[in-house]
């Protein structure tokens, strides 16, 4: 409700400026917020992973110290059965090890080598070598003779290197946080102190059950916990400055390390295992044992070692994805620490609950006095009531196994309890001691979307220690004075307090965006630009209510460009491209934004042009950097690139038909971000439109996005990021083979199939075969029209079908290198794009088996028969193909695509029927049927805001014939039409109305017919005679006599004088207003002046101009804007006309709409609204936009009408009226800081407001950038007769070859199994047991040809993969969307003084200007 109250309020405001305050307000128009669903969805993600890491991790420690008590000398077990737990005990400390191994074999193997440097190799074996053997003689020796209580403290220790080189170092980034780690340092020697003591105490308090020697083994603990906390050297050496060389260094061969280490980790472990146990153990290993070991111990060993190690890695990966969602605190460190206590609460509750099965017998419960000594504690009798359970098969054996390791506690000390006190202390001191040194992991602010090497130092983890490990292992993110070298990681803007706020600029290009009209012969802008142009103004309406502020039109030697500041301040540029002089179509358009974004503007930004000190610019243009004066470049986007590199300069490509929301980008950014190897990402395309052909397509693109896209990113690399929406890295398109390989011109048959028809599967192609990644991101969603007709459709698939395969092939033929190339793609996945494309090619015949089966099931026919049947329409549809047009092919097409389609309906309950008739679905078809069914259904549950795609499935299925075998066909047969075949205008068709005329009049009478029309030349060409006649002696215009007329399009005399003055902004010496001039006048105009050199100095841009000049001044004090005067060099030097050509008068005309008196009124209004919107001074803002539109309505009440156009005297009589009623008005209200400023702010609202649309200039550099460019790759393409007749040829020929081969292939399958349905089942099938639905067997078994089985189960295990590799990616996509959301914020407004305080950071440098400058 408050919502529509606003936007009434909002209509109020317009109506009272106009009768038509009624506007389109789109849907996104409203700045991005967080939606409620997804802070739920947030929060309860947290909830969930936070519980499952402190559940594994709890299982994982408590299934670790049951194996360690079940293999204690003094445990109830017999030595067979300790022998195997020991075994299995061992086992546990391998398997993460050889988890480590097979990982990086994988990546060394199958992504890329690095061999690495023999020094650190020896250095990282060796310390692996120490902690092996700490943590083997840890958990193999030590801890099966220490009780569970013990075993549950003692790994705490291993923290105390850590806590050391903390305090060494100092990485703390204040000072007085070295206390936590000089904290932990001592919890944790008073831990070992206090362990000492309570064994002393055991031992001459004679608690029974105490190992022989425990003193030997209470001080090999403490040295086995020593060489476990080297297991994290790596981390404080990393947050500081040490060995930085070597450490970055082994970054680039790490996984060749960790090949190495785990070997050794896991010989050592096996070593300390055989060595002990063989050796010095007092019970020797007997190899016989193992298989005398009972059913329940192997049970129980086996469901101990399977539960801890699923545990632990499920305790190690939750927690990186608690980090990764930005839930460290609450989902990370909180259950991680909580883990011991957790692990220790756990264990009491089950010994409650369990302690009645315990219970001493009445005799044992006597027995309180032994040899005349008094027994202090009731838990005697309890631990002496357990040795006669040991054999019975009823007692729980860990629970009994548990209990009886506590009686070997100060628990069970005959003389008093309070000594157990000690140990109570020691695992309190252990447990502080822990997260004392680890208190910086509940500081670390993670990025959105980490890598797991990112956030932890080894991506090893240790099973025996997985609490302790995680929180040691987890990088510390410590602040350096030292190394302030600076990260473009990721680089935020310090002008937004937002997280996501990029240098962002728009460029728009118009293919073929002139037209000529007829009658004149004149160059216009077409309808489409003209459309485009009204979209602009409207949508900034929508967002501003108010006309654009600052426009340029200027033309360039490919056409023309369109230069708009929008409201915050972006820029969008519209490039007009003439296809007379520059090249057209989808691909030489890209190669021209390339070449200008990253060629020129990189170089520009790069080699800054210096300026020689005669042209005396003002101090707008120059900037000081080390006492040189430079000409910055056009915008303020080209002056930060400067400091960005071209990895992290990002191109988002679209198609002008695509819709997105900004999360949507940001979400592909992330991707480019996170990994250095990635050259481009992709969203989720969705298909819009209506009818039946855009419902097939919805669920075609959903399954192919679901499955394919996903299989693709997650064994190898996507191969097609779709034009339409897709985020390329600078760096990658610069990089060897792409960009410049992409500029070739296809000379033969193959290259105009594969670079023409398929751009961007070529250039992905090019960029996969350089080593570059492509993504996918399911969760960055656009939305595309996509065909609706039939025959767009076709066309649109013909033109995809030979490019998709012959970049395939490309792909496939350069496997070998590219797999060396590039480390996403391995052999493993060339093999699986061998499949794919070999399923591809017999889709046709597959279809053809599927269609006869169809008949079979729908008529009864033999199936010889069908055979034949279904083969006959597609070989007369190919013959049609060859013979006649592409139009006739595609109405057929349709006919037999709604014949098929009654057929698959027709086949489709036909199965359903014959699956009832048999009574059963378990038959390969029914099968198929079912689980295909139940796999696509599964696939989207799982994409919950997808789902009713689900719908569309039948029509998808019914339409199966025409996608894969008519639409295979006719791409084939017409890949010799290398012509888009969509969103191609017809040539000639468009002709522009009449533009520029005055008046047009018909008279027709009996004898005559008599057409008067008066244009604007001949008006003005009488203006300028009764001007002559006025004024003899003022300088008549003069036209080129070989130019032709330029049209106009102005309806009075002012509109049309205001055309010809605006040519230079505001740039009018009127005599008769010198009686007007006076201090605060020339004030004014010295402004007016400063622009006027900006707009009519060659590459200079105006909006950036005035913008760097309005901050300067806000740099200098309040006092100093009036020192320099300017307007002496504007009378020194002449003003350069810039030379119009015909089609920018008519532009022009449509933008200086925003200067009739209507649009001023409300333009005026919005701008001083905008401009004090952040300064807190709403009675003033309010005060000034009521004083101001009086005084507007009181220059122009009376003098111009609502729609007429201000001419250059008026404005300038309006904004010296604006001026000074805005000065008293600051003044009046006595302001008492800034007031100068505030009258700054507002002058310039006010300038904005007047200002007129610019006709500018290209630089000279620029200029002649485009005309090599133009030189070089884009000129035109103009092929002789003969050389298009020998290319048609060739297309033919390649044609010919394509439809053979794949006809061979299809038609051998199809006789294949044509000859084994004509041998008989019977002969040769394949026997399966028919099973009936309640389970009984059924007496004939199912007879299935072998190649209808081979192909079912190729392709159902294909379809497991793809959903296999599906589950795999929505787990990941749900963590990046989770993340994004809880780093998402509240964009807040910039302030224009927080924008000059961002150019102060930028340019440090202070800016002087001397005499010699001027």
């Amino acid at each position: 409700m408050e919502e529509l109250k606003q936007r009434g309020r909002k209509r109020e405001g317009r109506h009272r400026d106009t009768w038509d305050p009624f506007q389109l307000n789109p849907i996104g128009a409203e700045k991005e917020r967080k939606r409620t669903c997804f802070r739920i969805l947030q929060n309860l993600v947290a909830v969930i992973v936070g519980l499952l890491v402190l559940v594994s991790g709890v299982m994982s420690k408590g299934s670790l110290l049951v194996l360690t008590t079940l293999t204690s000398p003094v445990s109830l077990r017999n030595d067979v059965d300790r022998q195997f737990y020991t075994l299995m005990l061992m086992c546990v400390l391998v398997m993460p090890n050889m988890l480590m191994f097979l990982k990086s074999l994988w990546k060394c193997v199958f992504k890329s080598y690095v061999a690495p440097n023999p020094k650190t190799l020896a250095i990282m074996c060796g310390i692996e070598s120490l902690v092996a053997i700490g943590t083997a003689i840890l958990v193999l020796i030590v801890m099966p003779r220490l009780d569970v209580l013990t075993n549950l403290c003692i790994p705490g220790g291993i923290c105390i290197l850590s806590a050391a080189l903390q305090i060494a170092f100092r990485l703390q980034s204040q000072s007085w946080m070295i206390l936590y780690p000089i904290c932990s340092l001592i919890l944790v020697i008073s831990g070992y102190i206090l362990l000492v003591v309570d064994y002393y105490v055991r031992e001459t308090s004679h608690v029974p059950g105490q190992v022989e020697g425990c003193y030997i083994y209470v001080g090999i603990a403490i040295f086995a916990s020593l060489l476990v906390s080297l297991n994290w050297w790596e981390n404080p050496f990393q947050a500081s400055t040490n060995i930085q060389e070597m450490l970055s260094q082994m970054d680039s061969f790490r996984d060749t390390v960790y090949v190495f280490t785990s070997v050794i980790r896991m010989a050592l472990t096996l070593g300390v295992y055989f060595l002990y146990y063989c050796l010095i153990a007092e019970t020797r290993i007997e190899w016989d044992a193992f298989t005398k070991a009972s059913k329940g111990t192997v049970e129980i060993g086996l469901g101990l070692f399977f539960l801890q190690a699923f545990c632990s890695a499920a305790c190690h990966w939750f927690g990186v994805v608690a980090c990764k969602i930005h839930s460290v605190r609450f989902a990370f460190a909180l259950p991680v620490s909580l883990t011991g206590p957790a692990t220790l609460i756990l264990g009491i509750i089950l010994f409650l609950t369990q302690a009645e099965s315990f219970a001493p017998s009445p005799e044992t419960a006597s027995l309180y006095v032994i040899e005349n000594v008094t027994i202090h504690t009731p838990f005697w009798p309890f631990c002496h009531e357990l040795q006669a359970l040991k054999d019975l098969n009823t007692t729980p054996v860990v629970m009994l196994e548990i209990t009886h390791s506590i009686c070997k506690t100060s628990l069970n000390n005959p003389n008093a309890m309070w000594p157990f006190s000690m140990m109570a202390l020691e695992g309190v001191c252990m447990w502080l001691g822990l997260v004392s040194c680890t208190y910086y992991v509940w500081k670390i602010k993670v990025q959105r979307i980490e890598r797991t090497s990112q956030l932890f130092v080894r991506r090893l983890y240790e099973s025996a220690f997985i609490d302790l490990s995680m929180l040691l292992n987890t990088k510390m993110k410590a602040v350096r004075s030292a190394n302030k070298e600076r990260l473009d990681r990721y680089r935020g803007d310090p002008k937004e307090e937002h997280k996501d706020c990029f240098d962002f600029e728009c460029h728009i290009f118009v293919d073929d965006a002139f037209m000529v009209e007829k009658d004149t012969n004149t160059k216009l802008v077409n309808t489409y630009v003209s459309d485009l142009i009204q979209v602009v103004m409207e949508v900034y309406r929508v967002f501003t209510n108010k006309e654009p502020d600052e426009v340029s039109i200027i033309e360039t030697p490919y056409g023309g460009r369109l230069a708009f500041v929008m409201p915050e301040g972006n820029m969008l540029f519209v490039h007009l491209k003439d296809k007379q002089l520059i090249r057209h179509k989808k691909r030489w358009s890209q190669i021209m934004y390339l070449y200008y974004l990253l060629g020129w503007k990189g170089y520009n930004v790069k080699n800054p042009q210096k300026i020689t000190r005669q042209n005396n610019p003002s101090r707008a243009s120059l900037i000081s950097l080390d006492g040189e004066s430079y000409l910055l470049p056009s915008h303020d986007n080209d002056m930060k690139r400067r400091h960005i590199s071209d990895d992290n300069t990002y191109i988002m490509a679209l198609d002008g038909d695509t819709d997105f929301h900004p999360g949507a980008l940001i979400l592909l950014v992330d991707r480019l971000r996170m990994y250095d190897n990635v050259g481009a990402a992709c969203g989720r395309i969705h298909p819009t439109g209506m009818g039946p052909m855009v419902w097939y397509q919805k669920f075609e693109y959903a399954v192919g996005h679901w499955l394919q896209k996903t299989a693709e990113h997650v064994f190898g690399s996507v191969l097609c990021s779709p034009g339409c929406f897709s985020l390329f890295r600078g760096s990658a398109l610069m990089d060897d083979n792409v960009l410049k390989r992409y500029t070739t011109k296809a000379t033969q048959a193959s290259e105009y199939v594969q670079y023409d028809q398929g751009e961007d599967r070529w250039l992905c192609t090019l960029l996969l075969q350089q080593g570059w990644r492509v993504e996918y991101n399911a969760a960055s969603d656009a939305y595309t029209n996509s065909p609706q007709e039939f025959k767009e459709f076709y066309n649109q698939r013909r033109r995809w079908g030979p490019s998709t395969l012959a970049n395939t092939l490309d792909l496939l033929h350069s496997g070998a290198e590219t797999v060396k190339r590039n480390t996403s793609i391995s052999m493993i996945y060339i093999l699986y794009q061998i499949f794919t494309v070999a399923s591809s090619i017999l889709g046709p015949a597959s279809v053809t088996l599927m269609v006869a089966g169809a008949f079979q099931f729908v008529f009864g026919i033999e199936g010889t028969l069908c055979i034949i049947i279904a083969v006959i329409p597609p070989t007369l549809y190919m013959i049609i193909c060859f013979v006649t047009k592409p139009n006739f092919q595609i109405t057929i097409a349709a006919i037999l695509s709604v014949i098929y389609a009654f057929l698959m309906t027709a086949s489709f309950f036909s199965i359903i029927g014959d699956m009832v008739k048999q009574g059963t679905f378990i038959t390969p078809t029914g099968l198929f049927l079912v689980s295909g069914a139940i796999l696509y259904m599964v696939t989207a549950i799982l994409h919950p805001q997808e789902c009713t795609l689900i719908i569309y499935g039948l029509m998808y299925f019914i339409c199966i014939p025409s996608g894969y075998l008519l639409l295979t066909i006719y791409s084939l047969v017409n890949m010799h039409i290398v012509s888009w075949g969509t969103r191609e205008s017809s040539k000639g068709k468009e002709q522009k109305k009449q533009v520029g005329v005055v008046c047009h009049r018909d008279c027709k009478m009996c004898c005559w017919d008599v057409k008067v029309q008066v244009t604007q030349e001949t008006d003005s060409l009488v203006l300028q005679q009764l001007q002559q006649a006025v004024n003899p002696h003022a300088p008549a215009a003069k036209a080129e006599p070989n130019e032709p007329e330029e049209p106009k399009s102005q309806s009075t005399q002012e509109v049309h004088s205001s055309l010809d003055a605006n040519k230079h902004i505001l740039d009018l010496k009127d005599e008769e207003m010198t009686h007007k001039k006076d201090v605060s006048k020339e004030n004014l105009n010295k402004d007016n002046d400063e622009r006027d050199n900006c707009s009519d100095r060659s590459g200079s841009s105006k909006s950036y101009e005035k913008k760097i000049d309005d901050d300067t001044d806000y740099d200098d004090d309040d006092d100093s804007d009036d020192d320099y005067d300017y307007n002496e060099y504007d009378a020194l030097e002449p003003k350069e006309v810039v030379p119009e050509s015909d089609w920018v008068d008519p532009v022009k005309t449509e933008f200086l709409k925003k200067l009739t008196y209507a649009n001023l009124k409300r333009n005026l209004q919005e701008q001083i609204r905008y401009t004090l919107r952040n300064k807190n001074q709403e009675d003033l803002c309010e005060e000034l936009v009521l004083i101001l539109t009086d005084t507007l309505n009181e220059e122009l009440k009376d003098k111009v009408g609502p729609e007429d156009v201000l001419s250059v005297a008026q404005l300038e009589e309006l904004q010296y009226a604006l001026n000074e009623a805005a000065r008293r008005i600051v003044k009046t209200n006595r302001i008492e800081n800034g007031a100068q400023r505030l009258e700054r702010r507002v002058k310039r609202a006010i300038e904005r407001t007047l200002v007129a649309p610019q006709v500018e200039k290209l630089s000279e550099d620029e200029y002649d950038f485009w005309e090599k460019l133009l030189e070089r790759y884009l000129h035109p393409i103009q092929d002789d007769k003969a050389h298009l007749e020998e290319v048609t040829r060739e297309l033919k020929s390649l044609r010919n070859k394509a439809v053979f081969l794949y006809f061979i292939i299809n038609v051998l399958w199809i006789v294949a199994t044509f000859f084994l349905q004509a041998i008989g089942t019977e002969v040769l099938s394949i026997n399966i047991p028919k099973y009936y639905p309640n389970g009984t067997l059924a007496d004939e078994p199912l007879r299935v040809e072998p190649l209808s089985l081979m192909f079912l189960l190729s392709f159902a295990i294909l379809l497991i993969v793809q959903f296999l590799a599906m589950l795999y990616h929505r787990v990941y996509t749900l963590i990046h969307v989770v993340s994004y959301r809880s780093t998402e914020k509240n964009y807040k407004e910039k302030d224009e003084e927080d924008e000059d305080e961002g150019l102060i950071l930028g340019n440090p440098v202070n800016l002087t200007v001397t005499a010699d400058d001027l």
